[in-house]
């Protein structure tokens, strides 16, 4: 297994372990695939607890921005401060303590077919955090009722449906005790029916002590749970504001037209 690998300025593998403030601060981000440059120097602050929603339209960066909090994407340049420590270079033993504070949340849920509810849970508990089999499991039962879905801890996920699948996915994020969580669009992959259950989860989470950084399309979570939103188009922040001052009085063209399009679709505009 590798051992912890460190550029000069990233934190030492024990400081992720503990976080004193579960801040998230982006310094001039830049991500870039080949010629293309998804993210342009993006700079923002995430304050402890707080809920932020990042809105946008598609392949505007807003799922490659949270991704990059945990390395599931690499910087291209800049730096992602967590807790007021760089988190640019981390490998190995660093990493693994790091995610194991930054909860996150796929669009698809990713569950494993051949587990059960509880057995998506418990899995990192004992494998890489080190856990007992019948602390994990009681963990994951705790879990699995602050979820809603006590009952169906024994269900593989083709029994289940997709609002299930994915508040099981949130349990299994919230396995580790994270001081942060990451929502990359949790209800696109759903039936409308089944969005409800998911952001009433994703609402009883809110101000919790926990702070979340959620990618979403769902404008009533963003009015009414976030405590601000950022707005991103072409990589860029175009505007952040509190949600009232947003949905109400959106400063930037490019919100005002957005905002337009997303909640009257059947009069929408098409772009320059």
């Amino acid at each position: 297994m590798l051992s912890g690998l460190f550029s000069g300025s990233a934190a030492s593998p024990a400081e992720f372990s503990q976080l004193r403030q579960a801040s998230v601060e982006f310094r001039g981000v830049v991500k870039q695939y080949g010629d293309q440059r998804v993210l342009n120097g993006i700079n923002l602050t995430v304050n402890p607890g707080e809920v932020v929603a990042i809105l946008g339209p598609s392949g505007s960066g807003k799922s490659t921005l949270i991704r990059l909090v945990n390395q599931l994407e690499a910087l291209s340049s800049g730096d992602i401060l967590i807790d007021n420590r760089s988190t640019r270079g981390l490998r190995g033993r660093g990493l693994r303590e790091l995610r194991s504070r930054v909860g996150f949340v796929f669009q698809q849920f990713n569950l494993y077919s051949h587990l059960s509810a509880r057995e998506n849970i418990t899995l990192a508990l004992t494998q890489v955090h080190g856990w007992q089999k019948a602390a994990a499991q009681q963990r994951a039962q705790a879990l699995l009722e602050r979820v809603g879905l006590l009952d169906k801890a024994r269900h593989y996920p083709a029994q289940l449906s997709g609002g299930q699948q994915q508040r099981v996915a949130i349990a299994r994020a919230l396995a580790s005790s994270p001081a942060i969580l990451l929502f990359d669009e949790p209800t696109s992959a759903l039936d409308p029916e089944m969005i409800g259950e998911v952001l009433q989860v994703m609402k009883s989470l809110a101000h919790s002590g926990i702070t979340m950084i959620v990618v979403t399309h769902e404008m009533p979570f963003a009015r009414e749970i976030a405590d601000r939103v950022v707005f991103i188009d072409g990589g860029e922040i175009l505007e952040q504001a509190s949600p009232a001052r947003f949905f109400s009085h959106p400063q930037h063209p490019r919100a005002r037209r957005f905002l337009r399009n997303v909640l009257d679709p059947l009069h929408q505009e098409t772009r320059d």
